[in-house]
């Protein structure tokens, strides 16, 4: 299951009429997220298999289903900067748990995604799922110790 804000772009997705329109709207999402410091970007938050630059920064706090994630990022490339954005709203609030329980590939593909990227821009986006996940995969390990 998807948080609520991407459940909001899926629908935002359902009134854009050609893959032009939903290119433009995932670049505006990247374009209203708040630029990364300088200072997190760095060889840990680097996302590795991207063409682009890439940054993904998981922030925690304790809730009632385990560690709950939000994350911030950023990019060099402004698609890819709305593709976090997509990525965010996708994990952003949910736990660990959750995180790992998300089908990425087929909620991505609710969006035509999979469709309309080009092979590079796909195996970045793979990339930054498997951050996300990796992240996650972490700290639920971290969690049982």
């Amino acid at each position: 299951m998807a948080a609520q804000a991407f459940e909001d772009i899926a629908d935002d997705f359902t009134f854009l009429d050609d893959w032009e329109d939903r290119y433009r709207h995932v670049i505006d999402l990247g374009k209203a997220m708040e630029p990364l410091p300088e200072s997190l970007k760095i060889e840990t938050t680097k996302v590795r298999g991207c063409a682009s630059q890439v940054w993904i920064v998981p922030e925690t706090s304790a809730g009632a289903t385990g560690l709950t994630f939000r994350f911030r990022g950023d990019s060099d490339a402004m698609i890819v900067r709305g593709l976090i954005a997509v990525l965010i709203a996708l994990y952003d609030g949910l736990a660990a748990g959750e995180i790992m329980a998300v089908d990425a590939g087929a909620e991505l593909a609710r969006l035509g995604l999979d469709q309309h990227l080009s092979a590079q821009r796909s195996n970045g986006l793979r990339a930054m799922v498997e951050r996300v996940r990796d992240l996650a995969h972490s700290a639920m390990e971290t969690e049982s110790t």
